[in-house]
């Protein structure tokens, strides 16, 4: 003969009220313009900035070249150009010195001055940009 043997059942207490977890809430944050168009100044900083890869340092430290606040402007002007075109590395000449940038990065690669210009093949670009009077 087989019997089953069932545990004790524990007593059941009443169901409880159960109250949601208390939350702290945050005073409201007035949005200024600095906090509503954060992304839009973050990307603005980001799109002004020009890298230099050590290289390109490099290669401006052997070659005396130094360029002026004047000629870095016009060289980020040229990136957005050669931007707005689907280039993705270019190269940016000067009156004085060429310089092959990678444009999705905005970073120079490396720097040529104009006396080695005429022995120099430049390899591994799509485009070309001439800034004038700088």
């Amino acid at each position: 003969m087989t019997e089953r043997i069932f545990p004790p059942i524990p007593p059941v207490s009443p169901v409880e009220k159960v109250h949601p977890p208390v939350t702290k809430q945050r005073a409201a944050v007035p949005q200024t313009k600095a906090t509503a168009n954060f992304q839009e100044i973050l990307n603005e900083k980001l799109a002004e900035e020009l890298k230099i890869s050590a290289h390109a340092q490099k290669r401006m430290a052997e070659r005396g070249i130094n360029l002026s606040p004047k000629e870095i402007e016009g060289i980020k002007e040229a990136v957005a150009k050669a931007q707005t075109k689907g280039c993705r590395d270019s190269l940016v000449v000067l009156d004085r010195v060429a310089l092959v940038v990678s444009v999705e990065n905005k970073t120079v690669i490396t720097a040529v001055d104009a006396a080695r210009l005429k022995d120099n093949v430049f390899t591994n670009i799509d485009s070309a940009v001439f800034v004038r009077n700088v």
